[in-house]
């Protein structure tokens, strides 16, 4: 299961409306947004550039993905893009709930072929940026989760790769039993961390 707070206790960065926590891992944050409620519902910003480069985060981004998983057990990843493609991503939950992971990649990093594994809902607002140098990938807890993503690099074919979600090393605990998580078959042929190589 997941942590219940993948974020370090030390003192969130706060610029404007935001607020970013440092995670067990060295690069990525859990950012949050302050929402302004009535009997409406909400509004809050989701993004600002001036406000995240204050934080931290100060890749541009160039392009907004936006996934619909139809049913609970959907896992999708762990995907990564080569330099020179490399993408740092925003990630944030539309509806519904996801388990999500990124494995550091960067060779010479103290953390390399850990993970952090955290929860983000449409409920809780909460994003999570990966900075490059990172496989990311999510597990669908409900139907019709819907998930958005700022990318900081178009999707370029000659660089994409993954990572196999299962690879005993990495030991992650997606909370699912293998044969009830559902995959494309792209994903079900993706090298384990031994056979990858260096990549960032």
């Amino acid at each position: 299961m997941p942590d219940p707070d993948p974020a370090l206790p030390s003192p969130p960065r706060r610029a404007g409306n935001f607020e970013a926590r440092e995670t067990a891992i060295s690069g990525p944050l859990l950012v949050s947004a302050r929402r302004f409620a009535d009997s409406r519902g909400f509004f809050a910003e989701t993004y600002s550039r001036r406000d995240f480069a204050t934080l931290g985060i100060g890749e541009e981004f160039v392009q907004d993905n936006h996934s619909l998983s139809a049913e609970a057990g959907v896992l999708r990843g762990l995907h990564f893009q080569l330099p020179p493609a490399a993408q740092a991503k925003l990630v944030r939950v539309l509806r519904g709930r996801i388990r999500d992971v990124v494995v550091d990649l960067r060779h010479g990093s103290p953390t390399f072929g850990r993970h952090l594994l955290l929860e983000l809902s449409a409920e809780d607002g909460m994003q999570l940026y990966v900075p490059v140098g990172f496989a990311h990938g999510f597990l669908t807890l409900e139907p019709g989760t819907e998930v958005a993503y700022k990318v900081s690099a178009p999707y370029a074919p000659e660089c994409d790769r993954g990572l196999a979600w299962d690879d005993p090393a990495l030991g992650i605990a997606w909370g699912i039993a293998p044969e009830a998580v559902i995959l494309s078959e792209k994903d079900r042929r993706h090298p384990r961390l031994a056979e990858l190589g260096r990549v960032f």
